[in-house]
C-alpha cells in the first residue's frame, strides 16, 4: 500500500530537478502523475519536449503510471491543458504541485523590464494559470491538496533576486488566500520554500562555496510527500522551509500585540516611546526560533 494509492498528481516543472524527484516518489507511492515541463535552460529560453517524456518513461519502467505534458504553464491555455491531461488520462486531479520556474538574476539597479516580466509570468502567473482549473475541480469534487513553491528569497530576501523574490513572495500571498477560500471545500494549501542543489541553483554563491551542505532534490521530496498525503492530516495554510543548513521547519509571519494609539490623536514620536510594544527585540526573534 502506498501513501498516494488512487490519487492523481499534477506536477509542473517535473522534467528535472525537484519536480522530477517529486514525480518519481509520488509514482512509487501509488499516484498517477502528469509530468509537465516545457523544457529548456533555466532562463526560460527554448524548449525540450523530451525532458518530461524521459521522466514519464522512467516512471513507467518502474511500474508506475504517468503522462507527459509540455505546455507553457504561464498561459491560461497551458495551465488548462495540464488539468485536461489529468482528467483525460486518469479521471481526477487530487494533488497539484506548482514547481515550474526560471531564474534571471540581476541586481535591482540593473534589472530590466523584460526580465522582471518574464520571471513574474512563469512563477506568479504560471501558478495562477495551473491552479485555477484544478482548484475549481477540487471545489466541486471533495477537495484535494495544492503545494505552491515559494522561496526564502521571497520570504526573507536575497541579493540580486528582486524579480524572483517578488514573484515568490506573491506566491506566498496567493497561498494564504487560497487556504482561506479552500478550507470549506476540503482543499488544503501548503507553501514550500525549498533549498536544494539543482541546475537552477548550482552556480549560486551559497552552493558554490559549500556544495556539501545542500540537499539533493531527493532530499526535499519527502517533505512534499508529507504535505500531500494523509500524514499531514487536515493542516492547511502553512509554510515549510526545507534545506540542508536549516532542515525542515515551519516558517510564518510573526506579529506583535502592538501599541494602541489613543483616539484623541498621537504623533510619530509616540512610536519611539512605545517601541518595545511595537517592534520585536532581537531576544524575541531568537526565542521564536529564527535568529538572523
Amino acid at each position: 500500500m502506498g501513501l498516494l494509492d488512487g490519487k492523481v498528481a499534477l506536477i509542473t516543472g517535473a522534467g528535472g530537478g525537484l519536480g522530477e524527484a517529486y514525480a518519481k516518489l509520488f509514482a512509487r507511492e501509488g499516484a498517477a502523475v502528469v509530468v509537465n515541463d516545457l523544457g529548456g535552460p533555466r532562463d526560460g529560453s527554448g524548449s525540450d519536449a523530451g525532458m518530461a517524456q524521459q521522466v514519464v518513461d522512467a516512471i513507467k519502467a518502474a511500474g508506475g503510471r504517468a503522462v507527459a505534458n509540455t505546455a507553457d504553464i504561464s498561459t491560461m491555455a497551458g495551465g488548462q491543458s495540464v488539468f485536461d491531461d489529468a482528467i483525460k488520462h486518469f479521471g481526477r486531479a487530487d494533488i497539484l504541485v506548482n514547481n515550474a520556474g526560471i531564474l534571471l538574476d540581476q541586481t535591482f539597479a540593473k534589472a530590466s523590464e523584460a526580465s522582471w516580466d518574464k520571471v513574474m509570468k512563469v512563477h506568479l502567473k504560471g501558478t495562477f494559470c495551473v491552479t485555477q482549473p484544478v482548484f475549481k475541480w477540487m471545489k466541486d469534487n471533495g477537495g484535494g491538496v495544492i503545494v505552491n513553491t515559494s522561496s526564502t528569497s521571497g520570504l526573507l530576501g536575497n541579493f540580486g533576486q528582486s524579480n524572483y523574490g517578488a514573484a515568490k513572495g506573491g506566491i506566498w500571498g496567493l497561498s494564504n488566500v487560497l487556504a482561506i477560500e479552500g478550507r470549506k471545500y476540503n482543499i488544503r494549501i501548503w507553501t514550500l520554500a525549498p533549498g536544494a542543489l539543482t541546475r537552477m541553483t548550482e552556480d549560486l554563491p551559497r552552493y558554490r562555496e559549500n556544495p556539501g551542505a545542500a540537499l539533493t532534490p531527493e532530499g526535499i521530496a519527502p517533505a512534499v510527500l508529507y504535505m500531500v498525503s494523509s500524514l499531514s492530516g487536515d493542516q492547511t495554510g502553512k509554510v515549510l522551509g526545507v534545506s540542508g543548513p536549516r532542515g525542515v521547519r515551519e516558517m510564518k509571519l510573526m506579529e506583535m500585540d502592538g501599541w494602541k494609539p489613543p483616539h484623541n490623536g498621537w504623533s510619530a514620536e509616540d512610536i519611539v516611546s512605545h517601541a518595545g510594544e511595537i517592534f520585536f527585540s532581537e531576544e524575541a526573534i531568537k526565542a521564536a526560533g529564527r535568529p538572523r
